[in-house]
């Protein structure tokens, strides 16, 4: 039987929104073990002063196997 923990984590990208999605699961695999799944929650983008996309940002619940001890 296996249990799993879920966090949520944010990305961002200049480049659009699988981007930021793929940076925040590449910066997570640093420092977690076991990543199973990624599930996105929210999408947005953060805009200049004149409306101008400066960054797209995207915001998953990611699930690891949870290890005893």
């Amino acid at each position: 039987m296996s249990a799993y923990k879920v966090i949520e984590i944010i990305g961002s990208s200049p480049d659009g929104w699988e981007a930021a999605a793929k940076n925040a699961i590449l910066e997570a695999a640093q420092s977690i073990r076991h990543l199973r799944v990624a599930e996105i929650n929210r999408l947005d983008v953060h805009l200049s002063d004149d409306g101008q996309i400066l960054e797209y940002r995207a915001r998953l619940k990611v699930s690891m196997k949870h290890e005893a001890g």
